[in-house]
Protein backbone atom coordinates (compact mmCIF):
# COMPACT_ATOMS: atom_id res chain seq x y z
CA UNK A 1 0.00 0.00 0.00
CA UNK A 2 1.13 3.42 -0.71
CA UNK A 3 1.63 6.42 1.49
CA UNK A 4 -1.58 8.09 -0.48
CA UNK A 5 -3.81 5.22 0.01
CA UNK A 6 -3.02 4.54 3.66
CA UNK A 7 -3.66 8.54 4.86
CA UNK A 8 -6.84 8.65 2.57
CA UNK A 9 -7.97 5.67 4.87
CA UNK A 10 -6.76 7.10 7.91
CA UNK A 11 -8.89 10.67 7.25
CA UNK A 12 -11.83 8.64 6.13
CA UNK A 13 -11.31 7.08 9.03
CA UNK A 14 -10.90 10.95 10.83
CA UNK A 15 -13.78 12.20 8.87
CA UNK A 16 -16.47 9.29 10.35
CA UNK A 17 -15.44 9.89 13.41
CA UNK A 18 -15.98 13.67 13.08
CA UNK A 19 -19.56 13.53 11.91
CA UNK A 20 -20.49 10.69 14.64
CA UNK A 21 -19.39 13.01 17.43
CA UNK A 22 -21.69 15.63 15.59
CA UNK A 23 -24.83 13.33 14.85
CA UNK A 24 -24.59 12.09 18.47
CA UNK A 25 -26.40 14.85 20.56
CA UNK A 26 -28.96 15.08 18.17
CA UNK A 27 -29.89 11.45 19.08
CA UNK A 28 -27.96 10.44 22.24
CA UNK A 29 -28.88 12.52 25.82
CA UNK A 30 -25.74 13.93 26.96
CA UNK A 31 -24.64 12.76 30.26
CA UNK A 32 -21.33 13.65 31.62
CA UNK A 33 -21.13 12.72 34.78
CA UNK A 34 -17.35 12.33 35.02
CA UNK A 35 -15.30 15.01 37.33
CA UNK A 36 -13.91 18.31 36.14
CA UNK A 37 -16.63 17.94 32.66
CA UNK A 38 -16.73 21.68 33.07
CA UNK A 39 -13.06 22.33 32.44
CA UNK A 40 -13.40 21.16 28.93
CA UNK A 41 -14.95 24.55 28.33
CA UNK A 42 -12.27 26.59 29.23
CA UNK A 43 -10.17 25.36 26.49
CA UNK A 44 -12.56 26.95 23.72
CA UNK A 45 -13.20 24.24 21.46
CA UNK A 46 -16.28 23.00 20.25
CA UNK A 47 -17.74 19.36 21.43
CA UNK A 48 -16.42 17.77 18.71
CA UNK A 49 -13.18 18.38 20.25
CA UNK A 50 -13.87 18.51 23.77
CA UNK A 51 -15.39 15.24 23.53
CA UNK A 52 -12.45 13.18 23.08
CA UNK A 53 -11.34 14.26 26.45
CA UNK A 54 -13.90 13.24 28.30
CA UNK A 55 -12.86 11.07 31.61
CA UNK A 56 -9.58 9.96 31.98
CA UNK A 57 -9.00 12.72 29.21
CA UNK A 58 -9.39 16.11 31.51
CA UNK A 59 -7.09 14.65 34.07
CA UNK A 60 -4.37 14.56 31.10
CA UNK A 61 -4.82 18.03 29.99
CA UNK A 62 -5.00 19.08 33.80
CA UNK A 63 -1.93 17.63 35.01
CA UNK A 64 -0.65 19.44 31.70
CA UNK A 65 -1.66 22.37 32.33
CA UNK A 66 -0.59 22.47 36.25
CA UNK A 67 2.55 20.78 35.44
CA UNK A 68 1.74 18.54 38.31
CA UNK A 69 -0.18 15.80 39.96
CA UNK A 70 -3.23 16.47 42.76
CA UNK A 71 -3.87 14.16 45.05
CA UNK A 72 -5.28 10.47 43.42
CA UNK A 73 -4.16 11.32 39.92
CA UNK A 74 -0.73 9.22 39.44
CA UNK A 75 -3.14 6.87 38.27
CA UNK A 76 -1.97 8.53 35.16
CA UNK A 77 1.62 7.77 33.81
CA UNK A 78 3.52 11.09 32.80
CA UNK A 79 5.02 10.71 29.57
CA UNK A 80 1.73 11.75 27.57
CA UNK A 81 1.19 14.46 29.92
CA UNK A 82 4.77 16.40 30.17
CA UNK A 83 4.98 15.56 26.21
CA UNK A 84 1.75 17.56 26.00
CA UNK A 85 2.97 20.36 28.69
CA UNK A 86 6.46 20.59 26.60
CA UNK A 87 4.55 21.39 23.58
CA UNK A 88 1.77 23.28 23.94
CA UNK A 89 3.73 26.22 23.09
CA UNK A 90 3.92 25.58 20.06
CA UNK A 91 0.32 25.08 19.47
CA UNK A 92 -1.46 28.18 20.84
CA UNK A 93 -0.59 27.45 23.98
CA UNK A 94 -3.43 25.11 24.21
CA UNK A 95 -3.15 21.26 25.51
CA UNK A 96 -6.48 20.28 24.45
CA UNK A 97 -5.31 21.09 20.82
CA UNK A 98 -1.60 20.11 21.19
CA UNK A 99 -3.18 16.59 23.14
CA UNK A 100 -5.19 15.84 19.88
CA UNK A 101 -2.11 16.68 17.54
CA UNK A 102 0.25 14.53 19.50
CA UNK A 103 -2.13 11.55 19.79
CA UNK A 104 -3.43 11.75 16.06
CA UNK A 105 0.39 12.28 14.69
CA UNK A 106 1.73 9.30 16.74
CA UNK A 107 -1.25 6.64 15.51
CA UNK A 108 -0.55 7.42 12.24
CA UNK A 109 3.14 7.22 12.04
CA UNK A 110 2.64 4.00 14.41
CA UNK A 111 0.03 2.86 11.56
CA UNK A 112 2.60 3.26 8.27
CA UNK A 113 5.13 1.33 10.96
CA UNK A 114 2.73 -1.48 11.79
CA UNK A 115 1.84 -2.20 8.24
CA UNK A 116 5.60 -2.42 7.58
CA UNK A 117 6.08 -4.93 9.85
CA UNK A 118 3.24 -7.51 8.60
CA UNK A 119 1.55 -8.67 5.55
CA UNK A 120 -1.82 -7.96 4.51
CA UNK A 121 -1.78 -4.86 4.59
CA UNK A 122 -4.90 -3.35 3.78
CA UNK A 123 -7.09 -5.79 6.06
CA UNK A 124 -4.30 -4.66 8.83
CA UNK A 125 -5.46 -1.71 8.85
CA UNK A 126 -9.13 -2.16 8.30
CA UNK A 127 -9.48 -3.83 11.09
CA UNK A 128 -7.29 -1.72 13.66
CA UNK A 129 -9.48 1.20 12.58
CA UNK A 130 -12.72 0.02 12.80
CA UNK A 131 -12.35 -2.20 15.81
CA UNK A 132 -15.12 -0.83 18.10
CA UNK A 133 -12.99 1.60 20.16
CA UNK A 134 -10.71 2.71 18.18
CA UNK A 135 -11.16 6.52 18.47
CA UNK A 136 -9.16 5.97 21.99
CA UNK A 137 -6.01 6.31 19.17
CA UNK A 138 -6.83 10.34 18.30
CA UNK A 139 -8.36 11.04 21.83
CA UNK A 140 -6.72 12.94 24.72
CA UNK A 141 -5.72 9.36 25.93
CA UNK A 142 -2.20 7.69 25.86
CA UNK A 143 -3.29 5.21 23.55
CA UNK A 144 -1.91 7.34 20.21
CA UNK A 145 1.17 7.74 21.81
CA UNK A 146 1.42 4.30 23.28
CA UNK A 147 1.00 2.55 20.00
CA UNK A 148 3.83 4.71 18.34
CA UNK A 149 6.49 3.29 21.29
CA UNK A 150 4.89 -0.05 20.58
CA UNK A 151 5.50 -0.47 16.99
CA UNK A 152 8.86 1.25 16.84
CA UNK A 153 9.37 -0.78 19.99
CA UNK A 154 8.71 -3.93 17.57
CA UNK A 155 10.38 -2.39 14.43
CA UNK A 156 13.56 -2.19 15.84
CA UNK A 157 14.00 -4.97 17.87
CA UNK A 158 13.46 -6.59 14.06
CA UNK A 159 16.14 -4.74 13.16
CA UNK A 160 17.99 -5.73 15.83
CA UNK A 161 18.94 -2.22 16.90
CA UNK A 162 18.81 -2.74 20.81
CA UNK A 163 20.16 0.62 21.76
CA UNK A 164 17.08 2.30 20.70
CA UNK A 165 14.90 -0.41 21.75
CA UNK A 166 16.36 0.01 25.35
CA UNK A 167 15.14 4.07 25.11
CA UNK A 168 11.97 2.83 23.73
CA UNK A 169 11.05 0.20 25.92
CA UNK A 170 11.72 2.52 28.92
CA UNK A 171 9.80 5.13 27.38
CA UNK A 172 6.77 3.34 26.80
CA UNK A 173 6.88 2.04 30.29
CA UNK A 174 6.58 6.00 31.71
CA UNK A 175 3.34 6.19 28.92
CA UNK A 176 1.35 3.23 30.02
CA UNK A 177 1.96 0.36 32.96
CA UNK A 178 1.13 -2.47 29.88
CA UNK A 179 4.46 -1.26 28.64
CA UNK A 180 6.42 -3.47 31.26
CA UNK A 181 5.37 -6.19 29.58
CA UNK A 182 7.35 -5.54 26.76
CA UNK A 183 9.87 -7.68 28.13
CA UNK A 184 8.01 -10.36 27.09
CA UNK A 185 8.53 -9.69 23.30
CA UNK A 186 12.13 -9.05 23.85
CA UNK A 187 13.06 -12.42 25.81
CA UNK A 188 11.03 -14.13 22.87
CA UNK A 189 13.20 -12.07 19.87
CA UNK A 190 16.55 -12.81 22.19
CA UNK A 191 15.38 -16.69 22.72
CA UNK A 192 15.04 -17.12 18.72
CA UNK A 193 18.37 -16.24 18.11
CA UNK A 194 20.82 -19.12 17.94
CA UNK A 195 23.78 -16.74 18.95
CA UNK A 196 22.07 -15.75 22.50
CA UNK A 197 21.06 -18.68 22.99
CA UNK A 198 24.76 -20.12 22.62
CA UNK A 199 26.10 -17.19 24.66
CA UNK A 200 24.49 -14.39 27.50
CA UNK A 201 25.84 -10.97 27.67
CA UNK A 202 25.20 -8.16 30.44
CA UNK A 203 24.04 -6.11 27.20
CA UNK A 204 21.53 -8.49 27.01
CA UNK A 205 20.23 -7.85 30.23
CA UNK A 206 19.76 -4.28 30.57
CA UNK A 207 17.85 -4.86 26.73
CA UNK A 208 15.67 -7.45 28.84
CA UNK A 209 14.86 -4.76 31.78
CA UNK A 210 14.54 -1.63 30.06
CA UNK A 211 10.73 -2.11 30.74
CA UNK A 212 11.21 -2.16 33.79
CA UNK A 213 13.51 0.82 34.48
CA UNK A 214 10.60 2.92 32.90
CA UNK A 215 8.69 1.72 35.78
CA UNK A 216 11.16 2.39 38.50
CA UNK A 217 11.92 5.85 37.06
CA UNK A 218 7.90 6.34 38.10
CA UNK A 219 8.06 4.50 41.11
CA UNK A 220 10.87 6.34 42.24
CA UNK A 221 9.47 9.76 41.21
CA UNK A 222 5.89 8.52 43.14
CA UNK A 223 8.41 7.63 46.23
CA UNK A 224 9.90 11.32 46.47
CA UNK A 225 6.26 13.06 45.82
CA UNK A 226 3.94 10.64 48.05
CA UNK A 227 6.17 8.10 49.73
CA UNK A 228 4.30 5.49 48.16
CA UNK A 229 6.49 4.02 44.39
CA UNK A 230 2.96 2.03 43.84
CA UNK A 231 0.59 4.72 43.95
CA UNK A 232 -0.44 4.51 40.30
CA UNK A 233 -2.35 0.92 41.65
CA UNK A 234 -3.39 2.39 44.84
CA UNK A 235 -5.47 5.33 43.37
CA UNK A 236 -7.55 3.03 40.70
CA UNK A 237 -10.45 2.38 42.87
CA UNK A 238 -10.67 5.81 43.11
CA UNK A 239 -11.65 6.65 39.60
CA UNK A 240 -15.10 4.21 40.23
CA UNK A 241 -14.32 1.88 37.95
CA UNK A 242 -14.93 -0.64 40.38
CA UNK A 243 -11.39 -1.51 40.70
CA UNK A 244 -9.54 -3.46 43.40
CA UNK A 245 -6.15 -3.49 44.65
CA UNK A 246 -6.28 -7.54 45.54
CA UNK A 247 -5.89 -9.86 42.78
CA UNK A 248 -8.99 -11.48 41.49
CA UNK A 249 -8.43 -14.31 39.20
CA UNK A 250 -10.97 -14.06 35.94
CA UNK A 251 -12.79 -17.23 36.78
CA UNK A 252 -14.28 -14.81 39.65
CA UNK A 253 -14.80 -12.10 37.13
CA UNK A 254 -16.36 -14.03 34.83
CA UNK A 255 -18.30 -15.45 37.38
CA UNK A 256 -19.42 -11.90 38.74
CA UNK A 257 -20.25 -10.52 34.99
CA UNK A 258 -22.66 -13.48 34.66
CA UNK A 259 -24.27 -12.65 37.95
CA UNK A 260 -24.51 -9.35 36.58
CA UNK A 261 -26.13 -10.47 33.68
CA UNK A 262 -29.06 -12.72 35.37
CA UNK A 263 -29.38 -10.12 38.53
CA UNK A 264 -29.05 -6.49 37.59
CA UNK A 265 -31.26 -4.07 36.22
CA UNK A 266 -31.02 -2.95 32.48
CA UNK A 267 -29.52 0.44 32.70
CA UNK A 268 -26.80 1.77 29.82
CA UNK A 269 -23.92 0.06 32.66
CA UNK A 270 -25.66 -2.86 31.79
CA UNK A 271 -25.06 -2.48 28.38
CA UNK A 272 -21.51 -1.73 28.95
CA UNK A 273 -20.83 -4.47 30.78
CA UNK A 274 -22.45 -7.05 27.77
CA UNK A 275 -20.27 -5.00 25.45
CA UNK A 276 -16.99 -5.42 28.00
CA UNK A 277 -17.42 -8.72 28.23
CA UNK A 278 -18.26 -10.19 24.20
CA UNK A 279 -15.10 -8.18 23.16
CA UNK A 280 -12.90 -9.61 26.26
CA UNK A 281 -14.53 -13.23 25.07
CA UNK A 282 -13.79 -12.51 21.34
CA UNK A 283 -10.05 -10.88 21.79
CA UNK A 284 -9.51 -13.91 24.28
CA UNK A 285 -10.90 -16.37 21.83
CA UNK A 286 -8.75 -15.03 18.63
CA UNK A 287 -5.62 -15.35 20.74
CA UNK A 288 -5.61 -18.24 22.12
CA UNK A 289 -6.29 -19.80 18.39
CA UNK A 290 -3.08 -17.27 17.28
CA UNK A 291 -1.34 -18.93 20.32
CA UNK A 292 -1.56 -22.51 19.02
CA UNK A 293 -0.96 -21.83 15.47
CA UNK A 294 2.31 -20.85 16.22
CA UNK A 295 3.29 -23.44 18.49
CA UNK A 296 4.06 -26.52 16.38
CA UNK A 297 4.89 -30.50 17.82
CA UNK A 298 7.37 -32.36 15.98
CA UNK A 299 6.47 -36.43 15.53
CA UNK A 300 8.24 -37.24 18.40
CA UNK A 301 6.19 -35.09 20.33
CA UNK A 302 8.56 -32.01 20.43
CA UNK A 303 7.52 -28.26 21.12
CA UNK A 304 9.08 -26.28 17.76
CA UNK A 305 8.10 -23.40 17.78
CA UNK A 306 8.83 -21.95 14.05
CA UNK A 307 8.11 -17.77 14.90
CA UNK A 308 9.88 -16.76 18.23
CA UNK A 309 8.56 -12.70 17.13
CA UNK A 310 5.22 -13.79 16.13
CA UNK A 311 4.96 -15.93 19.42
CA UNK A 312 6.46 -13.03 21.97
CA UNK A 313 4.09 -10.81 20.32
CA UNK A 314 1.13 -13.39 21.33
CA UNK A 315 1.88 -13.42 24.54
CA UNK A 316 2.02 -9.68 25.31
CA UNK A 317 -1.00 -9.47 23.67
CA UNK A 318 -2.61 -12.37 26.13
CA UNK A 319 -0.90 -10.09 29.34
CA UNK A 320 -1.95 -6.81 27.50
CA UNK A 321 -5.82 -8.71 27.57
CA UNK A 322 -5.83 -9.90 31.12
CA UNK A 323 -4.03 -7.60 33.22
CA UNK A 324 -6.67 -5.27 34.00
CA UNK A 325 -9.28 -8.56 34.42
CA UNK A 326 -6.49 -8.92 37.68
CA UNK A 327 -8.56 -5.65 39.87
CA UNK A 328 -11.58 -8.19 39.65
CA UNK A 329 -13.46 -6.16 36.21
CA UNK A 330 -13.06 -6.21 32.36
CA UNK A 331 -14.19 -2.16 32.63
CA UNK A 332 -12.04 -0.28 30.33
CA UNK A 333 -10.87 -4.06 28.15
CA UNK A 334 -12.23 -2.85 25.33
CA UNK A 335 -9.86 -0.02 25.09
CA UNK A 336 -6.45 -2.24 26.33
CA UNK A 337 -7.64 -4.75 23.65
CA UNK A 338 -6.44 -2.16 21.03
CA UNK A 339 -2.66 -3.39 22.13
CA UNK A 340 -3.63 -6.95 21.71
CA UNK A 341 -1.83 -6.44 18.28
CA UNK A 342 -1.90 -10.35 17.26
CA UNK A 343 -5.75 -10.01 17.08
CA UNK A 344 -5.65 -7.90 14.28
CA UNK A 345 -2.85 -9.76 12.76
CA UNK A 346 -5.22 -12.94 12.83
CA UNK A 347 -7.71 -10.87 11.43
CA UNK A 348 -5.94 -9.93 8.46
CA UNK A 349 -4.60 -13.41 7.69
CA UNK A 350 -8.12 -14.90 7.13
CA UNK A 351 -7.98 -16.62 3.81
CA UNK A 352 -12.30 -16.43 3.09
CA UNK A 353 -12.78 -12.46 2.05
CA UNK A 354 -16.26 -12.29 3.41
CA UNK A 355 -15.38 -13.79 6.81
CA UNK A 356 -12.96 -10.48 6.83
CA UNK A 357 -16.15 -8.51 5.38
CA UNK A 358 -18.38 -9.38 8.33
CA UNK A 359 -16.25 -9.03 10.85
CA UNK A 360 -15.41 -5.98 9.67
CA UNK A 361 -18.95 -4.33 9.38
CA UNK A 362 -19.43 -5.78 13.03
CA UNK A 363 -16.62 -3.81 14.24
CA UNK A 364 -18.20 -0.72 12.25
CA UNK A 365 -21.28 -0.64 13.60
CA UNK A 366 -19.81 -1.08 17.12
CA UNK A 367 -17.21 1.91 16.73
CA UNK A 368 -20.42 4.17 15.88
CA UNK A 369 -22.21 3.25 18.99
CA UNK A 370 -19.66 3.14 21.34
CA UNK A 371 -18.15 6.98 19.93
CA UNK A 372 -21.54 8.10 20.24
CA UNK A 373 -22.07 7.48 23.19
CA UNK A 374 -18.38 8.44 24.58
CA UNK A 375 -19.19 11.77 22.99
CA UNK A 376 -22.42 12.33 25.27
CA UNK A 377 -20.68 11.40 28.14
CA UNK A 378 -21.26 7.44 28.96
CA UNK A 379 -18.50 5.97 30.38
CA UNK A 380 -18.08 3.07 27.44
CA UNK A 381 -14.00 1.99 28.13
Amino acid sequence: MTFSIILLIFLVWKTLDTWTLFLAPKVIPYLGFFPYGRELYDFGLPHLSSALANFDGIHYLLIAHRGNYVTWEQAYFPLYPLLMRFLTPVFFNNELITGMIISSVSFFIGLMIFLKLFRSKFWLLIFLLVFPTSFFFSAIYTEGLFFLLLTLTLFFLKKENYQVVILLAILSALTKLVGVFLIIPIIFHLVGKPQFRRELKWKNLILVLSPFIGLGIYCLYLIKTTGNPLMFITSQPVFGANRSTNLIFLPQVIWRYLKIFITASHTWQYYVSIFEFLVFGFVLTILIIDLFKHLKFTENFKLKIENYDRLGLNIFSFANILLPTLTGTLSSVPRYALFSLSLFIFLSEIRNKWIKIVIAVVFLAFHIFALGFFGQGYFIS
